[in-house]
């Protein structure tokens, strides 16, 4: 029985001693993600700082960098102007139509996609007129939703994610937020934007827009870089040739396109990744009059997975 009992102990000692192990170890591990995340977010503030430095340009070599110490940051510098604008669409332009095109472009049928656009001005307007298709106080109230909709612009892109309908959106087209911004000046910007944005923004082939944005990238084929040739503004021709006559836009139609698009938007997206060891962290800044009197508009701090 004493042999037993001695062998019990010397098993319950060593499941004691592995457990203890096993916590140390755990511990460990938090504490060097905590060091880590620590020195990641420190890397991409840095790189923040460098971002918004008015002289930097989009090809300079410091956006991107590794310490001695093996913690490192990664900078993209963009356009605000490269996203729809949702308030201004809704609000300065009331062009359901554009949103419309958008949703329809990216698989959604049209009864639907009408209907997402008519509920999205119902939440923006300032009455309680429902739109045809669209969705008012007495539809989110029946879902359990008190003072909805908030009846003011976006405050937020998550916001856009309360409407009704956005979750079919986000089914089709689940990075939808890269499309859309609340921070830019206005329309779309010609020199900033993709192709496909321009072709629905333009309402005009994908090989026009095509040749818009390889006339502003120039030769390299890159933006940001020195042989770049942008657009001074929407009439303003280059090779004698203006946006809308590159874009074949008919002229009695221009009026329609106008407010739609824009050229050289102030609005910077300044994003930074900082890593140390398998640790990253991102910090996206969004700042207007970068080269000028710099105003911050949003700062995001996020955990990379």
């Amino acid at each position: 029985m004493a042999l037993i009992a001695v062998l019990w102990l010397i098993a319950v000692l060593a499941f004691a001693s592995l457990t203890a192990i096993q916590l140390l170890s755990f511990e460990l591990d938090v504490a060097d993600s905590q060091i880590n995340g620590f020195r990641a977010r420190q890397a991409a503030e840095m790189g923040i700082a460098v971002g918004a430095n008015p002289v930097v340009k989009r090809d300079d070599p410091l956006l991107q960098m590794t310490g001695e110490d093996g913690t490192s940051y990664r900078v993209d510098l963009r356009s605000e102007g490269e996203r729809f604008n949702i308030n201004y669409m809704l609000l300065n332009t009331n062009d359901k139509n554009l949103l419309k095109q958008i949703f329809l472009s990216w698989g959604i049928d049209e009864d639907a996609a009408q209907d997402i656009a008519d509920a999205m001005l119902d939440w923006v307007d300032s009455n309680d007129e429902e739109q045809l298709n669209g969705a008012e106080r007495s539809y989110y109230e029946e879902l359990g939703r008190i003072n909805q909709p908030f009846n003011r612009p976006f405050y937020t892109l998550d916001e856009m994610r309360l409407v009704r309908g956005m979750e079919l959106v986000e089914q089709c087209k689940p990075d939808w937020r890269d499309w859309f911004t609340i921070w830019s000046a206005g329309g779309l910007d010609i020199n900033e934007a993709s192709a496909e944005k321009i072709t629905l923004a333009a309402e005009c082939n994908l090989e026009d827009a095509n040749t818009l944005v390889e006339i502003v990238r120039g030769p390299d084929g890159v933006r940001g870089t020195d042989d770049d040739a942008p657009f001074q503004s929407l009439n303003g021709g280059q090779g004698g040739n203006t946006v809308f006559q590159i874009l074949r836009v008919p002229e009695f139609y221009a009026q329609v396109v106008t407010p739609r698009l824009a050229a050289n938007d102030g609005t910077t997206r300044i994003e930074s990744v900082g890593q140390a060891g398998d640790t990253k962290r991102r910090i996206v800044l969004v700042m207007r009059n970068r080269t000028g009197r710099p105003a911050i508009l949003e700062k995001i701090e996020e955990v990379v997975p």
